[in-house]
């Protein structure tokens, strides 16, 4: 499927983007099929784009980006509503640490109860004398 999307290009701490069309499963940053015009944040009138090129591909059926139909919208291109843009979450990496406890934790609920001894605290005050 193809999507209209926003290219990050620029200078670290001074983005802009490029308006490009690709497929969805291609990485943002990756070669585009065409150029469709470009977004610099930093300037008030920073949206220049292809008009006719875009609603030509939207009816050829590519879906844009969220943050792009946003802005097609504000833009007066397309008719809608705004959708609200949900930022993608991180996943998280499967720890090995915490595997090993879990079979521990096992073990000693399987012993019976008359093997497993209670081990006495240590004293605070007898480890600083020494």
């Amino acid at each position: 499927m193809l999507v209209i999307r926003l290219k990050r290009v620029g200078k670290r701490n001074k983005a802009q983007f490029r308006i490009v069309l690709q497929e969805k499963t291609q990485a943002p940053r990756a070669k585009a099929l065409e150029f469709l015009g470009s977004f610099d944040p930093h300037q008030k009138d920073g949206l220049v784009f292809k008009k006719e090129r875009v609603l030509y591909w939207i009816s050829q059926g590519a879906q844009p980006s969220t943050t792009l139909h946003n802005m097609l919208v504000s833009q007066g291109v397309i008719q809608g509503k705004k959708r609200r843009v949900v930022a993608a979450r991180k996943k998280e990496v499967a720890k090995p640490e915490a595997a090993a406890p879990k079979a521990d934790a096992k073990a000693e609920t399987d012993k019976p109860v008359a093997e497993k001894k209670a081990e006495p605290a240590p004293d605070a005050k007898s480890e600083k004398k020494a």
